[in-house]
C-alpha cells in the first residue's frame, strides 16, 4: 500500500475509532492500539506533507456526540496534549524548550484517566458544567456535574472563574457497580473512564448521581486575572478554594527531577484508587508558558508522557519465515504497529511450530503480546472473542531463503535448514556476527548488513574487514556519506580490540552465547588453543556439556579456513583471565529490567570483576537478584524465594564505589 492509501485507510479507521471513544464511550480498541496508529499517521503525515487529509485526527483535538445535549462553545479552547512514550521523547521536549532559550521549571502531575470537563463560576456560583467535546465545542452537563459531591457549587470568595479538571470514576466504585450490573444480568463497564463518560452525558441527574463521580482540578483560565504566575500557584489557589486538587504533584527543576518521578510513579500508581495512564509535565511558569507557545491541537509547553504497557493487544496481520545462523527456520508475527515498554513494535517472535499450534495462532487473530525478557516482542495468546474467519497455521515445507527442503531433527521443536551454502544463514551469521551480541560494530545495522552482501562486498565475516578497500563505493550508498563511512570503518577497527571470549560468541557457534563463550575462553584463551581442544578437553569444563562441545569441535574443523582469514586480518585476541577474589566470590546473581545507567554486559562485567557470576533464572542458588524498571516474573520469584533484591546503587555501594 503506498503512503496517500495508507493515509487515508488511517485517517477513516482513527476517526471511526475516536467517535466510539468519545461519543459512544464504548472503543472497541484499546487506548494503546489507538495510540499507536495515531503514530504511524503522524509519521506518514510529517514524511508526506502534501497527503494530509482535511480530516485528520492530527488536525482536531477530539469530537463530540450528536445526541441531545445543548453545545458549548469555548472562549479558549480546550487543548489536548502531545503524548511521548519514552524518555529519548521527553529530552526532545526539554531540548525544544532550551533551543528557545527558556529554561523552565516544570510541575508534573498524575494523568487521570477520566473526561476533561471545564466549570465556570459567575459571583461565586456554579453556573456551567461542560465536556471538552473536540475543544471547542462542548456539551452542556451542568446538571450532572452538580451531582459530583466533592465539586464546590458555591465557592468562598465572590469570583467569576473558570476551572479546568477531570471527571473520573474510583476503582472501587467501578467494582461495586460492575458487581450490581453482574447480578441484575446486564452488561458490565469495560473500564472506570467509559464508565465515567457514560454517567456524565446521561439526561437524568438520578443515574450520574448513582454513579459515583468524583472530580480533579488541574487548572484555572486566565490565571493572570487572579495573581496567578505559575502553575504551582494555581494548584494552591484551587486548593485554596476548595476544589480537589490530586495531592500527588511535584514541582522539578530540572529533566532529570521529571525522570525520577516518572520513575517513581510507574509502579506506584497501581496502589491509587483510581485510574492513571501517565504523568503530565508542565512548564510552570505561565509567561513562558506563552512565550513557547502552541501548535493547531496542543500546547508545546506541556507533554503527556505515556507508562509503557506491558502486555497489549493488537493484530497479526501476516506469520513470515526467517533463517538463523545455524539455519533454524524462524517463524515471526507480523503486527499492526504497537507501541510496548516505550516502543513501537511491529515483529514479535512465535518461537517454533509448537508454540504456534498450542496456542492455536492464526494469521487474521488480535493477539496479546508482551516483551519477554523485557527485550524481545513475544507473542502470549489469542484473544479468541475477535477472532473471525481464519484458517489454521500450516509450516512451509521449504526453505523461505533458498528453496531447499527443511527437516526436523528427533526430539527438537526446530526446523533447520541443511543446505550448507544457504544465503539466509549466511545473511544471518553475518547480522549476529556485527550486532550488540556478537562484535558489537555500531553502525553496521541489519538492513546495511543485507545491502552490502546483495552489492557483494560482503560473503562472510571476514570481509567485513575488507570494507575499508571500498571506502569510495560505500560513500555512494543512500544515507552513507564521508562521516557516516568513516564513523562506520573506525567501529569496524575498534572492534579488533574485542576480547577472545567476545569473539568465540560472535562466531554464532551453536549453543555457544556470550556465557559460554567466557567460560571456554577460561581454559582456552585463544584461537589457537581452542582449536586443538578436543570433545573429552571440553567437557571436562564444568558446565560445559556434550553436544556444546561437539558443536565446538565440528565448527573450527569447518572452519579452519576462516579462522585463519581473521586472524590473517587481525582479529587474534588472547584471552588474559585472572581468577576473581573479590566481594562477590561465588555469589550467584540473576539481572532483570533495565537500569538506570548500565547496560546488562557492563552490570555482568562489574559482578565478575569484583568474583561473580551470572545466572538467566532464579533458584534457591540465587544470591541477589539485580533490578531495574520493569522488572517481570524474575522479581517476583526473588520475593518468593526471600533472595536479596538489589538496585544499581546497591550494587555499586557492595563494591565500595
Amino acid at each position: 500500500m503506498n503512503p496517500k492509501e495508507r493515509i487515508k485507510e488511517l485517517v477513516e479507521m482513527l476517526n471511526r475509532y475516536s467517535y466510539e471513544y468519545y461519543v459512544n464511550d464504548n472503543p472497541s480498541i484499546s487506548d494503546v492500539e489507538y495510540d499507536s496508529l495515531l503514530r504511524e499517521l503522524e509519521g506518514l503525515e510529517k514524511e508526506y506533507p502534501e497527503y494530509v487529509l482535511k480530516n485528520s485526527p492530527t488536525q482536531r483535538v477530539g469530537d463530540f456526540a450528536t445526541g441531545s445535549l445543548e453545545k458549548i462553545v469555548y472562549d479558549k479552547p480546550m487543548l489536548s496534549l502531545a503524548n511521548a512514550f519514552n524518555k529519548a521523547e521527553m529530552f526532545d521536549f526539554h531540548e525544544r524548550i532550551i533551543k528557545q532559550g527558556i529554561y523552565p521549571t516544570y510541575v508534573c502531575e498524575l494523568k487521570i484517566d477520566g473526561i476533561a470537563s471545564s466549570l465556570k463560576y459567575v459571583n461565586g456560583f456554579l453556573t456551567l458544567g461542560a465536556t471538552r467535546g473536540n475543544g471547542q465545542v462542548g456539551e452542556n452537563i451542568t446538571a450532572n456535574i452538580r451531582t459530583i459531591k466533592c465539586v464546590p457549587k458555591i465557592l468562598p470568595k465572590n469570583l467569576d472563574l473558570e476551572v479546568r479538571g477531570e471527571v473520573y470514576m474510583k476503582k472501587d466504585v467501578f467494582n461495586y457497580l460492575n458487581q450490581e450490573k453482574e447480578k441484575n444480568n446486564e452488561e458490565p463497564f469495560k473500564n472506570p473512564r467509559n464508565a465515567a463518560g457514560g454517567s456524565l452525558r446521561q439526561l437524568d441527574p438520578k443515574i450520574t448521581a448513582a454513579r459515583q463521580l468524583d472530580f480533579f482540578a488541574y487548572t484555572v483560565v486566565d490565571p493572570a486575572k487572579y495573581g496567578l504566575h505559575t502553575q504551582l500557584e494555581a494548584l494552591h489557589f484551587l486548593e485554596d478554594l476548595g476544589f480537589p486538587v490530586n495531592p500527588n504533584y511535584r514541582e522539578c527543576g530540572s529533566i532529570e527531577d521529571v525522570y525520577a518521578y516518572i520513575d517513581d510513579w510507574k509502579d506506584k500508581r497501581h496502589d491509587l484508587n483510581y485510574e492513571t495512564d501517565g504523568v503530565v509535565i508542565k512548564t510552570s511558569s505561565f509567561t513562558m508558558q506563552e512565550e513557547i507557545g502552541y501548535t493547531i491541537k496542543s500546547p508545546k509547553w506541556a507533554i503527556a508522557y505515556k507508562f509503557p504497557a506491558l502486555e497489549v493487544e493488537t493484530k497479526l496481520t501476516d506469520i513470515i519465515f526467517t533463517v538463523g545462523r545455524t539455519g533454524t527456520i524462524n517463524p515471526n508475527a507480523v503486527l499492526e504497529p504497537i507501541m510496548i515498554a516505550g516502543s513501537l513494535v511491529q515483529r514479535a517472535t512465535l518461537n517454533n511450530e509448537d508454540f504456534i499450534r498450542e496456542r492455536d495462532i492464526r494469521i487474521g487473530d488480535y493477539v496479546v503480546v508482551r516483551k519477554a525478557g523485557e527485550i524481545i516482542p513475544e507473542v502470549v495468546r489469542v484473544n479468541f472473542e475477535r477472532r473471525q474467519n481464519t484458517k489454521p497455521f500450516q509450516m512451509p515445507d521449504k526453505c523461505p531463503a533458498c528453496g531447499s527442503g527443511i527437516i526436523k531433527n528427533e526430539n527438537e521443536a526446530d526446523y533447520y535448514c541443511p543446505n550448507p551454502e544457504c544465503e539466509g544463514k549466511k545473511l544471518a551469521s553475518v547480522i549476529y556476527f556485527a550486532s550488540n551480541a556478537g562484535m558489537d560494530i555500531e553502525g553496521l545495522g541489519e538492513k546495511l548488513v543485507e545491502d552490502l552482501m546483495k552489492r557483494g562486498f560482503i560473503k562472510t565475516v571476514a570481509d567485513i574487514y575488507r570494507l575499508k578497500n571500498h571506502r569510495q563505493d560505500l560513500m555512494l550508498i543512500e544515507g552513507m556519506g564521508e562521516k557516516s563511512v568513516n564513523n562506520l570503518l573506525e567501529a569496524i577497527e575498534k572492534s579488533k580490540q574485542n576480547s577472545f571470549a567476545q569473539v568465540l560468541a560472535a562466531l554464532g557457534i551453536r549453543l555457544v552465547g556470550g556465557k559460554v563463550a567466557k567460560i571456554l575462553s577460561r581454559y582456552f584463551p585463544s584461537f589457537d588453543s581452542i582449536r586443538k581442544a578436543s570433545v573429552e578437553d571440553l567437557t571436562a569444563i564444568k558446565d560445559i556439556g556434550l553436544a556444546t562441545a561437539a558443536n565446538v569441535v565440528t565448527y573450527f574443523e569447518k572452519n579452519d579456513a576462516l579462522i585463519n582469514e581473521l586472524q590473517g586480518l587481525g582479529i587474534n585476541p588472547r584471552e588474559e583471565y585472572i581468577p576473581q577474589e573479590g566481594v562477590f566470590k561465588n555469589k550467584v546473581f540473576v539481572l532483570t529490567g533495565k537500569l538506570p545507567n548500565l547496560t546488562r554486559e557492563e552490570a555482568t562485567a562489574i559482578i565478575e570483576k569484583h568474583g561473580g557470576s551470572t545466572a538467566s533464572s532464579v533458584s534457591k542458588k540465587t544470591d541477589y537478584v539485580l533490578a531495574g524498571s520493569d522488572a517481570g516474573s524474575k522479581l517476583q520469584k526473588a520475593r518468593e524465594l526471600n533472595i536479596n533484591i538489589i538496585s544499581e546503587e546497591d550494587l555499586y555501594k557492595l563494591i565500595g564505589e
